[in-house]
């Protein structure tokens, strides 16, 4: 049986068969770019229609990353899909603390989830950052939260938590709450893949893949 062998070829091949499918959105092409990736990420079409940005997201995430800004998750798997050489070229770092002892005792103490107590945690060292959520509900209210009650601004959040417990409800607030840029997904879809692919979207924007790993070796 014949196939395609090669990593960037299976990609273009896949970006192709993708872009009927949002063909009706009139996007701009960096808006095609973060689309297609989520929509690649997921092997879902429907992603097109479901994506919901607000206040120039995709062009303040891409000024964010030119300047070097710092990423912070609220799970390990966001943090292990971003590709970090990317971020390195241009001058970012990405973190995540949920694992950490101080957490775990923290949130133990408050009786709150522990990606809730590490966006705590974080504070201040999210005003100006990119915060992505692709697992926690409660992240993602608790960045809300730091937002209106603490005026602690990131420059975008990519809050995009999966599941049928707070997840639709979380990211409605979003969409009707922030006062930051922001990327979501309507409903109970989304995941850790799902907001590493916008990340990696706006970084592919900013360096040219020659010069990265290549690390997405399917679809």
């Amino acid at each position: 049986m014949e196939y395609i062998k090669q990593p960037k070829q299976i990609e273009d091949k896949s970006m192709e068969l993708i872009r009927p499918h949002i063909a009706d959105l009139h996007l701009t092409d960096q808006e095609i770019a973060v689309y297609s990736r989520t929509i690649h990420a997921s092997g879902d079409v429907e992603y097109g229609h479901l994506i919901r940005t607000g206040l120039n997201a995709i062009e303040e995430g891409l000024k964010a990353l030119a300047a070097g800004v710092n990423i912070y998750c609220d799970v390990e798997m966001v943090r292990t899909g971003i590709n970090k050489k990317a971020l390195a070229k241009l001058g970012g770092e990405v973190f995540c603390q949920v694992s950490s002892p101080e957490v775990a005792e923290y949130a133990k103490e408050l009786g709150i989830t522990r990606s809730m107590a590490a966006m705590r945690m974080f504070g201040q060292k999210l005003e100006g950052s990119i915060v992505a959520i692709g697992n926690a509900p409660t992240a993602l209210f608790e960045v809300l939260r730091m937002s209106e009650e603490e005026n602690i601004k990131p420059a975008l959040i990519v809050g995009i938590p999966v599941g049928f417990v707070g997840a639709a409800e979380s990211k409605e607030e979003l969409a009707k709450r922030s006062k930051v840029p922001f990327v979501t997904v309507k409903g109970n879809k989304g995941g850790s893949p799902i907001a590493a692919s916008v990340i990696n979207a706006l970084l592919y924007l900013l360096v040219q893949r020659s010069d990265m790993l290549y690390i997405e070796d399917k679809k």
